[in-house]
């Protein structure tokens, strides 16, 4: 007969397996792109190879935020700046974009008038998008501003709005026996069921947003991680090159996640 003790071995063994089995996958992906890049750094002299960049990595964290005036500034101040843009950016997307899914969504006339503008504005580059940006604003900061934007805006409308469209058209003919008014039916109706296309909208936005913010400002010049990376390719110190590479695929991911937190707390489900 099994014993108390037993099953707590049990429990044990099947909690151990369970996170072993979680932890161990990335863990040997991360080994795996370490063994990859140590071999092509021995076959290419000029790539730093893992110890050299990760000694390079602790000097330069040590102070991420010095100040030695416009041209030289810690790692951490370059990473502010460019959420700072992408903050901003992203926000004016959000308080454009989603209202305006919602309306495309409810209204059909609507839909089918700005259809044919999405089609042909969505697809272009971001980076397109730069020239009328410093045309219009005559400086480089809101014309990186406006890149975030215009790249951002997109996933938003369109999940939104094919959210909006997937409402069962029970719950509307509901809304019309009650006689909702439109800010009812938005709030309790569209809202709630809208959600989770919503967030995957702004999580679409917010990946293109720290994307795009890095090639803008590679061009644009001024504080941020994309012109921080462009200043030490002219130095031609690739360690810092590629530990920029980390920390803006770090930075994404950690933006990611805490949208998806966001989207769970806020989930009606």
């Amino acid at each position: 007969m099994p014993t108390a003790k037993s099953f707590s071995l049990s429990s044990l063994n099947t909690q151990a397996y369970r996170f072993f089995r979680w932890v161990l996958p990335p863990i040997f992906g991360l080994f795996l792109l370490i063994v990859i890049w140590s071999l092509i750094s021995e076959k290419t002299p000029e790539l730093p190879g893992p110890i050299k960049t990760w000694v390079s990595a602790v000097e330069l964290f040590s102070d991420p935020f010095y100040d030695h005036g416009i041209n030289d500034k810690g790692v951490g101040w370059n990473i502010l700046a460019s959420l700072q843009r992408v903050g901003l950016g992203f926000g004016l997307a959000a308080l454009i974009g989603i209202p305006l899914g919602f309306i495309i969504g409810r209204f059909e006339f609507i839909s089918r008038m700005t259809a044919p503008v999405i089609s042909l504005l969505r697809p272009v580059s971001p980076l397109a998008w730069l020239p009328i940006g410093l045309l219009v604003f005559k400086a480089a900061n809101p014309a990186a501003i406006w890149v975030i934007f215009i790249s951002a805006v997109w996933p938003m409308i369109i999940n939104t709005a094919v959210g909006v469209g997937k409402v069962p058209q029970d719950y509307m003919n509901v809304a019309k026996v009650l006689n909702l008014s439109e800010w009812k039916i938005v709030t309790k109706i569209l809202f709630p069921f809208v959600l989770p296309y919503m967030m995957t909208g702004v999580r679409l936005s917010i990946g293109v947003a720290w994307l795009v913010i890095v090639a803008a400002e590679m061009l644009t010049g001024g504080v941020g991680i994309g012109f921080w990376v462009w200043d030490e390719w002219n130095n031609l110190n690739v360690e810092h090159i590629i530990i920029a590479i980390f920390v803006v695929g770090i930075v994404g991911l950690l933006l990611e996640l805490i949208l998806t937190q966001i989207a769970k707390r806020f989930s009606y489900e």
